[in-house]
């Protein structure tokens, strides 16, 4: 059976319908953002009877319930949700347009090619349009609020419509009047009569030639009838919308929930004014939360619900297709229950927290140095099943151990959901019968080789290893503190970062390749006073002005202790490379 009817409409009828709030747009529509040359443009392709792409929209009342609003400039008093019929998915920009510059008669809010606010009424200069079609891109103009045109600076006046006695004197006709034109012809004709001129002859012409093509434009209408289900309706309305920004998970769920009265925004982000913190200002408290996305969250969330689901399924006996598949796709987080974004929302902002905690004691502690953002998605969630019980030692162990096999082996690149759904079925019954290990363990595969070859900044493994190198008490050659020994107050000043052992400058004075001496095996965490004082001298140079610093103070065996921290072998290797 299809999903969908296509026909014709009459412009006019359309633009009627928005007024009279019969057709209004879902909430999670971006606002409308048309510029003055777009408006114009498709005012002259409507003139000249041009295809200006078809409509799409949605038959209101089945199951892809959204949170709908007027199409911009509408009165919300008039447009109220109880006269909705359908809703806009395709062709926002051009109804907007259209219906501001057509049926309003305040000027229209647009933007000039820099994104400068205007204020715009749309003119049709009626003797130039008269030459011919081939004129319609000079004959309509728009002109500033006040309804004149100036030269010169702004000193001069060139072109004054700012009364109707201005627009017939001048002969310009007013684009809101385009699809009622009564009030204005009887005032041309008054004005032929007082003044003995003979334009409202000219004027019939231009109506017949012109305006007639705007009353009497048909648009091409795809309409989605209600049976609809709303992952289908979202899919179509991104794959239609290919010239914009696509949705996110997270503007989808605001306007679908906003159908049961909840203000998912207000939820995320907080309001102050209702006492509401949000998720993401809490999250935001530990430093390496910072970057929570709000989908990354509700990803979460549905890997909880589709495992509880899973749980449920088996235990009632169901077998095969019919046990619901544990998953963090886009279609089932759009599918997410109101009410299990209710039971699980505060368990995994908890599991994110434990997150944070146990990232720390691996010696994280910046977004920035977190190998795999996708990782910390399963993690948070594990942590929200878990509760307090991650502390323990054995479990502590394995979740250390997968999450290190999943850095080290470079399992969580690119699209991951598939591997998020099995790591928390796989990991949460690893910790539970201590039988099989989960996938990312038995597939993790490190190389000795593939350190010579771990040369970029953003590589997992890279970032991994860096941290590995603090983790195990790697001291700096300057502060000869580790990360452990560093508070919040101190931090961001006395931080480590990875850098050269043997500076770039050096080694290529030496002739040493580049792709030897920027991997990782000539890289360690060193803070920037320390770094600053390396230069481009070797390590027999900076070392010893490092040792002779006043706040530093050490003997070689000072020294290479510190050395030795980062797995450097001070006479082996300063020797050998």
């Amino acid at each position: 059976m299809s999903t969908f009817d296509s026909t014709k409409t009459r412009l006019e009828t359309l633009l009627k319908d928005i007024i009279t709030g019969e057709i209004q747009l879902p909430d999670f529509q971006r606002g409308w953002v048309w510029d003055d040359e777009h408006i114009r443009s498709l005012l002259v392709s409507i003139a000249r009877s041009f295809p200006v792409g078809a409509i799409m929209l949605l038959e209101a009342g089945g199951d892809a319930k959204f949170k709908a609003r007027p199409v911009e400039g509408v009165d919300p008093t008039k447009a109220t949700p109880n006269k909705l019929k359908k809703l806009i998915l395709d062709g926002q920009q051009r109804l907007t347009s259209l219906t501001q510059v057509l049926i309003f008669k305040e000027p229209v809010q647009t933007r000039d090619h820099k994104k400068k606010l205007l204020q715009r009424y749309y003119y049709i200069d009626i003797e130039m349009a008269l030459l011919g079609q081939e004129y319609y891109e000079s004959a309509i103009i728009s002109i500033d609020a006040d309804r004149i045109q100036r030269e010169n600076f702004g000193r001069d006046i060139k072109l004054d419509l700012s009364t109707p006695e201005k627009e017939y004197e001048n002969f310009f006709f007013p684009c809101n009047q385009i699809l009622n034109s009564d009030n204005w012809e009887e005032g041309l004709n008054n004005y032929d009569s007082n003044h003995g001129s003979n334009k409202f002859s000219r004027y019939m012409k231009f109506r017949t030639q012109v305006i007639k093509e705007f009353r009497f434009y048909d648009l091409p209408i795809i309409e989605l009838n209600r049976d609809n289900k709303k992952e289908a309706v979202c899919l179509v309305f991104e794959k239609v919308n290919t010239g914009g920004v696509n949705l996110s998970v997270f503007e989808l769920l605001t306007a679908t929930y906003a159908v049961d009265n909840i203000n998912l925004r207000d939820e995320w982000f907080g309001n102050i004014q209702e006492g509401i913190e949000g998720i993401h200002p809490y999250l935001r408290k530990q430093r390496l939360l910072h970057e929570v996305e709000p989908t990354e969250f509700f990803q979460g969330l549905t890997l909880l619900y589709t495992l509880e689901k899973r749980r449920e399924d088996l235990k009632a006996g169901k077998t095969g297709k019919q046990v619901t598949g544990v998953t963090a796709k886009r279609e089932a987080v759009l599918s997410l229950p109101l009410d299990t974004f209710q039971k699980w929302k505060q368990p995994l902002t908890q599991g994110y927290w434990k997150a944070a905690k146990f990232l720390r004691q691996q010696s994280f502690f910046s977004t920035s140095d977190l190998p795999y953002r996708t990782q910390l998605i399963p993690l948070a969630a594990v942590m929200a099943l878990l509760g307090d019980r991650w502390l323990e030692p054995k479990i502590h162990e394995k979740i250390a151990r997968w999450f290190w096999c999943g850095i080290l082996g470079e399992l969580y690149g690119g699209a991951v959901e598939t591997r998020m759904a099995l790591d928390i079925q796989e990991l949460i019954d690893w910790i539970e019968d201590g039988k099989e290990e989960p996938a990312t363990v038995r597939d993790a595969n490190f190389q000795p080789a593939r350190l010579g070859t771990l040369r970029s900044r953003t590589s997992a493994a890279y970032k991994g290893i860096n941290t590995l190198i603090q983790r195990e008490g790697s001291q700096d050659f300057f502060w000869k503190s580790t990360i452990r020994d560093l508070d919040e107050t101190d931090w961001e000043g006395r931080r480590l970062d990875i850098h050269h052992i043997f500076p770039k400058s050096w080694c290529d004075k030496q002739g040493i390749p580049a792709s030897r001496y920027n991997s990782i095996l000539n890289k360690t965490p060193i803070s920037f006073i320390a770094n600053r004082m390396i230069g481009g001298k070797a390590p027999s140079q900076y070392l010893v002005q490092l040792q002779k610093h006043d706040s530093v103070q050490l003997d070689d065996a000072g020294m290479n202790a510190i050395l030795a921290t980062h797995q450097i072998d001070a006479i082996q290797h300063f020797r050998r490379l």
